[in-house]
């Protein structure tokens, strides 16, 4: 199974897909909606193809750019790594259930861009992290794996951010894992990973 990776930013949750591996010799293209981002140089460092398509006027313009760049590449499932832009339904049936993306909180609270700052303002004392399939909602699909993680009295967005990502880092890999060895199931609103014997 062959992986596109979307990444906008530093590309940390990139860098623990291609350290596992598992997972790297599946990590088939990177796609950015954005130049000159670290993820790009991670992508380049490991040999891997990457592609920028940055955002048109136009939504549906942008949305069959990102599906032919998909298509060229041969592209049989998903990963959102930090991708900060919402893509089309036409993306999102040709690959219903095979496309994952991970959210710094507990869904169903805190969803959006700003999970971990919401959080802190929220003052919630548990937090944590989330990976789902991704439905035609904003952070609304059938959620794969969770993990809490307390929020202490003197956490600022640094402290916390740095446990959210310590925990998407093992989290993601994980369903992406299970995801290229055909053990995600998805029925519905329930997700599952079949262990291995």
């Amino acid at each position: 199974m062959d992986l596109a990776v979307l990444v906008s930013g530093s590309g940390t949750n990139l860098q623990a897909l291609l350290d596992d591996p598992a997972i790297r010799p599946h990590v088939a293209l990177v796609v950015s909606d954005r130049p000159g981002v670290k993820a790009l140089e991670r992508a380049t460092d490991a040999s891997v193809p990457t592609a920028v398509i940055e955002p048109a006027a136009d939504r549906d313009a942008f949305d069959t750019a990102v599906l032919d760049c998909l298509r060229e590449h041969g592209v049989d499932a998903i990963v959102s790594a930090g991708y900060m832009r919402l893509l089309g339904t036409r993306i999102l049936e040709a690959y219903a259930g095979r496309w994952l993306n991970v959210h710094p909180s507990l869904l169903p609270s805190f969803p959006g861009m700003h999970g971990v700052r919401d959080a802190l303002e929220y003052g919630v004392k548990i937090t944590g992290v989330t990976v789902f399939v991704v439905d035609a909602g904003i952070d609304t699909g059938p959620i794969v794996l969770q993990e809490a993680i307390s929020v202490f009295p003197d956490d600022d967005w640094d402290s916390l951010e740095s446990r959210v990502h310590d925990v998407e880092h093992r989290l993601l890999p994980r369903a992406v894992r299970a995801l290229v060895n055909g053990r995600l199931h998805v029925d519905g609103r329930r997700a599952w990973i079949e262990e291995e014997a």
